[in-house]
């Protein structure tokens, strides 16, 4: 009985470590993908819109699965999504590799949104389930701070790869990682670990349960993820074609912001515990309007050194912002409903990754310009900003 607290403690950080590692993945995926556009681009002769279709088609999916997927885990448990999720993915990422034409690739992509949408939920309910409740907040942002690792060590990985053997060998790798991922987890945590739920707790999601603040937070997700998802598809590209700029010189240029987006990501639950404390919507709103100040410097910068500068600057303060939507949740829902809530959440967050890429696809072919395409990430962070204002106004059911 005396070793039972320190095998519970290791299982947990156990897990914990390796949800990290498969949000690192989930998140490596897409940035190979806009690494690999250009190289796309030229296979199968499309233009910029359609290029930006491949990665909101990705987001389409993955948003459509975002509360589905929160329910699945509240009526089914974290660990059998996870493993579902972790499996499908991986089986995904190597079809893309494969994939024979743009209609093809779009298909593929569709179901691989599908096929990940129930991780962050129930990635994120786990980590409620395994840590007390004054330990989740940090927790949580370090969680979503994988997001920046991932998509920050990527290039360095995988540029390599796409040099010496094309974009589509570095999908069956990442693939590969996949599903040895799953393999691990499945040893690790296949047979329990994680909380059972009974039949009498599988029930539909009932809005009403829903805190009110969710919604604010639907909007600030989905504002500051049109930056994010935007900026993300399409900058590599912007580099390669409106700067000139190589790809083994791109490789260390894409990571810079994301490192900013990661650190910020990394202490935003400490900011939100220890700073923010009793204040928390205060450090969302500060964070939201000063996504509108550093964005709108991105906006009229000419030199390389200045847009570089505002972008790092523009990932560190949304990704404090966006963090901090997550770690205030985690101390605000109840278990019985986390998920669905978590989950609803992320649905507006992925919904701004779906139109991002879109958008300025659509704005860059319309206008020739990415100037205007920048000009429209300012007045989404400035609707992030005005939404942050509500979180105090709403009060919890």
């Amino acid at each position: 009985m005396m070793d039972a607290k320190p095998n519970r403690r290791a299982l947990s950080l156990g897990s914990f470590v390796i949800l990290y590692l498969g949000y690192m993945l989930l998140f490596a995926d897409r940035t190979v993908l806009n690494l690999s556009l250009a190289a796309i681009g030229k296979d199968f002769s499309v233009s910029p819109a359609a290029l930006g279709a491949t990665s909101s088609v990705f987001f389409l999916g993955y948003t459509i699965m975002q509360i589905p997927g929160g329910w699945l885990t509240d009526r089914f448990s974290s660990r059998k999504v996870i493993i579902a999720t972790l499996a499908f993915w991986s089986v995904m990422t190597i079809f893309t590799g494969l994939a024979w034409s743009l209609a093809a690739l779009l298909v593929i992509r569709f179901l691989f949104g599908i096929a990940e949408g129930p991780y962050p939920p129930a990635a994120m309910k786990q980590v409620a389930q395994d840590f007390p409740v004054n330990k989740r907040a940090q927790l949580t942002a370090a969680l979503i701070s994988s997001n920046y690792a991932g998509a920050a060590l990527a290039p360095f990985i995988i540029v390599p790869i796409i040099a010496a053997t094309g974009w589509r060998s570095a999908f069956f790798w990442l693939g590969g990682f996949g599903l040895l991922l799953m393999v691990s987890y499945l040893f690790f945590r296949g047979h329990g670990g994680g909380q059972t739920v009974t039949k009498q707790e599988r029930q539909k999601i009932n809005w009403k349960e829903i805190d009110p603040r969710v919604w604010a937070f639907v909007v600030i997700g989905l504002a500051l993820n049109i930056i994010t998802k935007g900026m993300e598809t399409w900058m590599p590209v912007y580099f390669l074609n409106a700067r000139h700029i190589n790809l083994a010189n791109l490789a260390w240029l894409v990571p810079l912001p994301t490192i900013a987006g990661g650190i910020a990501a990394l202490i935003s639950g400490y900011v939100m515990v220890h700073i923010f404390k009793n204040h928390e919507r205060l450090m969302i709103i500060l964070a939201s309007f000063l996504t509108v100040l550093t964005m709108f410097g991105l906006y009229k910068s000419t030199s390389l050194v200045w847009l570089v500068i505002f972008q790092m600057a523009t990932y560190f303060v949304k990704s404090l912002a966006f963090t901090g939507i997550f770690s205030y949740a985690a101390q605000l829902f109840p278990q019985k409903t986390y998920g669905s809530q978590i989950g609803t959440i992320n649905f507006g967050g992925q919904l701004g990754g779906f139109f991002g890429p879109l958008l300025i696809g659509w704005i860059v072919q319309l206008s020739g310009s990415y100037d205007t395409a920048f000009f429209g990430l300012v007045i989404s962070a400035l609707v992030a900003g005005v939404a942050s204002l509500f979180i105090g106004n709403l009060k919890a059911k």
